[in-house]
């Protein structure tokens, strides 16, 4: 599995990319296997905030329906909108154009609960 060095991740399979104080989440490459094909994007609503752990997304496949956390705290500045009609997308660059939503970060702190590349990837299982 390959991971992007300079992302965080969180233990419920969101990473975290951060460009000054927007951070672009998603799910990571391994969370998207495992739902295998998706269907549909429920994204949030531009302008709510939320803590970090908070229900912000959810994302559907032909397998089940996945909650995607807010990894850290912040307001919803942007969404997806390619999603809305490709949900796919995630399955094809989970680490790129399959971003679900960007956050203003409120407290870079709680960056310091997420991992790095090489502690997230101890905890996915080997496929």
């Amino acid at each position: 599995m390959a991971l992007p060095e300079d992302f965080f991740y969180s233990k419920s399979h969101e990473w975290v990319s951060l460009e000054g104080d927007i951070a672009t989440v998603g799910i990571t490459d391994f969370a998207q296997s495992q739902l295998s094909d998706l269907t549909f994007v429920e994204l949030p609503e531009v302008g709510v905030s939320f803590a970090g752990g908070d229900e912000a997304a959810v994302v559907e496949s032909v397998k089940a329906a996945a909650d995607v956390y807010a990894p850290i705290a912040g307001e919803i500045v942007e969404i997806n909108p390619i999603l809305e009609d490709a949900p796919e997308t995630i399955n094809a660059d989970a680490f790129g154009a399959g971003w679900l939503f960007k956050l203003k970060v409120v407290d870079e702190l709680g960056l310091d609960a997420l991992m790095d590349a090489s502690s997230y990837e101890e905890i996915c299982p080997q496929t």
